[in-house]
């Protein structure tokens, strides 16, 4: 079951955990998050299993979450 994305303090961020049926999903579900990344500048912490990936979204300021990270956040879960 997916998660919701939480937002974690010290340091400010928020995670999400995605599950996938399969291996083929988490790979296409990867190449999609790559591009964004690229064409946002904005590139996630990601581990990362044969049918999960965890995703860890850090402030740009180096402070505390605010709308880049939910707007991030929320292109992301418009992937899926």
């Amino acid at each position: 079951m997916n998660q919701p994305w939480t937002q974690r303090p010290r340091p400010d961020r928020l995670e999400r955990r995605i599950e996938f049926d399969d291996y083929e999903s988490t790979r296409t579900f990867l190449e999609r998050l790559n591009a964004l990344a690229e064409e946002l500048g904005r590139f996630p912490d990601i581990s990362f299993g044969r049918t999960y990936v965890n995703l860890t979204l850090r402030p740009e300021d180096g402070e505390v979450v605010g709308d880049p990270e939910q707007d991030f956040a929320a292109a992301i879960d418009a992937l899926l």
